[in-house]
């Protein structure tokens, strides 16, 4: 009799933090005038949109809902999934990306497409947009059901209802401004996860007795308390992921919006010691969560079952607005790179050339719309 009245509050919470995200993305939408603005925001983004909007996307399902997840079956170890995401991002900061940026910049380059021509063929551009497309298609459709997962603990949802809630939300947003009104709402969105996040942890840690019981409970493995080696997780991490954030297509897009190289180094920088400070957090969780409840079926069910069984109703709301900000944030990272992919460098490049600003903005926002809706069908 209770819980129905706490499932009503929390899905209404979210929904109504959703349309407060789409109004904002509405409203930035508005300034932008034609693809410059919509692909690259003008390039007038600042360290500070920077750090937010890339932050906010390295936050997503895998730094969450895995990263728990990881923490609650490897231990201590498994830090190193979200670390090795802070290494790359302090090369592409220092290296890689104001590299970039200044050839961006030069060649009025807007995509990693229009580079890969640049540097190399027409050809090598077409071949890597179509498989970018394929690939980054599949990630979405796996960003949108974890989105589901959310709102299936909220309100026991149905898996389709959840894709389309987190399809619509995205598309709309995306579409009204691309990489602008993306970076806007990231900030947002980064906002509720810090602050969901810090409020969660001390909670949920004293819910279980404090770090005495944490430090004093039966682990699973004996390397569960090894840093840098416990179970698949450790070291490993950063050969297998770290190259990821420093190449990534979705990441230094973002970075060709930056109106300097310094807003890139301070930005990029900010965001790897964001990581750093993060990675802690979910596997702290995870940790906690194999306390309270040690025989879950599933280490990924770790997250949601602390957030609704393991904090106060109110605090458990705003730790499922930053796990349910974290899928949105990643998701719309996805979606802005199949868009840019198909309108500028499939589109724009192959089919109609001469195509002038305004049009190529008009095929940009109905991709986005096309690349939204096959994500969530796929999903």
């Amino acid at each position: 009799q209770t819980l129905a009245p706490t499932v009503n509050l929390q899905l209404a919470l979210l929904l109504a933090y959703s349309a407060g995200l789409v109004g904002l993305g509405l409203v930035i939408g508005r300034q932008v005038r034609g693809a410059k603005d919509f692909f690259v925001a003008g390039r007038g983004l600042g360290p500070g949109l920077i750090f937010s909007t890339l932050l906010a996307a390295n936050i997503g399902a895998g730094s969450t809902v895995g990263a728990t997840g990881l923490g609650y079956r490897d231990g201590l170890a498994a830090w190193w999934w979200v670390g090795s995401a802070a290494l790359g991002s302090a090369v592409l900061a220092l290296w890689i990306g104001p590299a970039m940026r200044r050839q961006a910049e030069a060649h009025d380059l807007r995509t990693v497409g229009d580079y890969l021509e640049h540097r190399y063929s027409a050809s090598v551009r077409g071949i890597v947009a179509i498989l970018l497309w394929l690939g980054s298609l599949a990630i979405l459709a796996g960003q949108l059901i974890a989105i589901s997962t959310i709102l299936n603990v909220v309100a026991g949802a149905p898996k389709w209802v959840g894709c389309v809630v987190g399809g619509v939300l995205i598309t709309i947003y995306s579409s009204a401004g691309g990489l602008k009104a993306g970076a806007w709402v990231n900030m947002v969105q980064l906002t509720v996860k810090m602050v969901g996040f810090a409020i969660a942890l001390p909670l949920a840690l004293a819910g279980v007795g404090g770090w005495a019981a944490v430090s004093g409970m039966t682990p699973p493995a004996a390397d569960y308390w090894n840093f840098f080696s416990g179970g698949a997780s450790g070291l490993v991490y950063v050969a297998l992921l770290g190259p990821a954030f420093v190449v990534s297509p979705g990441l230094l897009q973002k970075l060709y919006g930056a109106r300097d190289d310094r807003a890139v180094k301070l930005g990029v920088g900010w965001n790897a010691i964001g990581l750093f400070l993060y990675a802690i957090i979910p596997v702290l969780i995870g940790m906690i969560a194999r306390v309270k409840f040690p025989n879950l079926p599933s280490p990924d069910s770790a997250l949601p079952m602390i957030l609704v069984n393991g904090l106060p109703a109110a605090i458990g709301t705003l730790g499922l607005a930053a796990v349910f900000s974290a899928e949105l944030s990643s998701a719309d990272a996805v979606l802005f790179m199949l868009t840019t992919s198909l309108s500028q460098d499939l589109y724009k490049r192959f089919v109609a050339p001469a195509a002038d600003e305004r049009q190529v903005l008009f095929v940009a926002r109905a991709t986005t719309v096309v690349a939204g809706a096959l994500g969530t069908a796929v999903a």
